[in-house]
């Protein structure tokens, strides 16, 4: 592997740290980076505080009877994950609605058993070639497009223009092991 490839794999790596961040210090704050995130401070704060209780009202009904994983962009809530029954993924979605600051909600769970230990941790690998090659095809700036990926299928979230989004589209989808790709954009 060449060295461009191996440093946009651990820039994208790393944009998940830094992704929300209002600034980043560096140089015992000599320098200072602003994030280029097009949501307002606010905005951010009010995703992860979003995230966080939507997940704990979930947890607090469902403890380890759902596999649920889910990401708040502008307010918007993406449900992705598998529950034992329609009712479940219906309150679920219900739930994460009922959250203070929820604009929208959509629910990608699906009815039937959670998906094995191997399976997540391709997930996981699927989401970093996909923002590695967000970070080496430069057609957008990454830290635009959140990506989060459920059983080989990705989903992209993210304040866009249509040619970022069907950017990201065409670079998620034509990324060795992605079987499908959601769009689930704000345009611009």
């Amino acid at each position: 592997m060449n060295k461009c490839k191996v440093a946009a794999i651990c820039l994208a790596l790393c944009i998940p740290l830094l992704h929300g961040c209002a600034a980043v210090v560096a140089g015992g704050g000599a320098a200072v980076m602003m994030s280029e995130d097009r949501r307002s401070t606010g905005t951010i704060i009010d995703d992860q505080t979003i995230e966080g209780k939507v997940r704990g009202r979930i947890n607090e009904k469902y403890e380890d009877l759902v596999h649920v994983d889910l990401a708040s962009f502008n307010r918007f809530v993406l449900l992705i994950g598998e529950v034992s029954s329609q009712q479940a993924k219906d309150d679920i979605g219900a739930i994460a609605l009922g959250v203070e600051n929820v604009r929208n909600v959509q629910n990608e769970l699906v009815v039937g058993p959670s998906v094995s230990g191997s399976t997540k941790a391709n997930d996981a690998y699927l989401t970093s070639k996909v923002k590695a090659r967000f970070v080496s095809e430069n057609r957008f700036k990454a830290n635009h497009v959140k990506v989060i990926t459920e059983n080989s299928t990705v989903y992209l979230l993210g304040l866009v223009n249509r040619q970022e989004g069907d950017d990201a589209a065409e670079i998620a989808s034509t990324t060795g092991g992605v079987l499908k790709v959601v769009k689930v954009f704000e345009y611009l």
